[in-house]
C-alpha cells in the first residue's frame, strides 16, 4: 500500500528528505527511480539511491531532482536547517472556508503537539515540525492578506492544496 503525504510531514535530516521525495514521486505519480533519473538526465539510476544512501546530492541537482519529483523536501529540511521558515508566495486570492479550517487544524495540531512534548509523551523533533508547520501556514495567510489590495495573476493555478 502506498503512503499517503500530508502537507505538515517534515524531513528530519538530507538523506529523509531525499527518501520523502522519492515516495511522494512513488505515491502521487507512480514514479519509479528509473522514471526519476530519465526526467533528471541522469544515465544511471543508481546515482539517486546513492545520493539517498549517503544523504548527499549535488546542489546543482536538488531542484531537477525535486521537480521530477514533484515535491521540495529538500529545499524545505535546507531552509529549517537555517532555522529559516519556508512558504510559497501568496497571490492574494480570496480564502476560503476550507482554508480558514485547514489554519485552525494547523493550531491544534501544534498545539496539541506542544501539550505532549510538556507532558512528556512527544519527541522534540516531532513538536518542532509542527510548530513549524503552523507557523509557515500563519505567515503564508499573512502575506496573502497583505497582497489581496494588489492580487497577482494565478498563472499555475491554485497550489496551496
Amino acid at each position: 500500500m502506498k503512503r499517503r503525504f500530508d502537507k505538515r510531514v517534515r524531513p528530519t535530516s538530507l538523506r529523509h528528505a531525499l527518501e520523502l521525495c522519492k515516495q511522494y514521486a512513488d505515491s502521487r505519480f507512480n514514479r519509479s527511480v528509473d522514471n526519476i533519473s530519465d526526467l533528471i538526465g541522469l544515465a544511471d539510476k543508481f546515482r539517486i539511491y546513492k545520493w539517498i544512501q549517503s544523504g548527499s546530492i549535488p546542489a546543482n541537482m536538488i531542484r531537477p531532482y525535486e521537480h521530477a519529483c514533484g515535491a521540495d523536501y529538500v529545499t524545505q529540511y535546507l531552509a529549517h536547517s537555517d532555522h529559516k521558515l519556508l512558504i510559497d508566495i501568496p497571490v492574494g486570492r480570496n480564502t476560503t472556508c476550507s482554508d480558514t479550517h485547514a489554519l485552525q487544524s494547523s493550531f491544534n495540531d501544534a498545539l496539541g503537539a506542544l501539550l505532549k512534548f510538556t507532558n512528556g509523551s512527544a519527541s522534540a523533533d516531532k513538536t518542532i515540525a509542527m510548530i513549524t508547520a503552523h507557523m509557515e501556514e500563519l505567515a503564508w495567510h499573512r502575506g496573502n492578506v497583505e497582497k489581496t489590495q494588489q492580487p497577482e495573476f494565478d498563472f499555475l493555478g491554485d497550489t496551496n492544496d
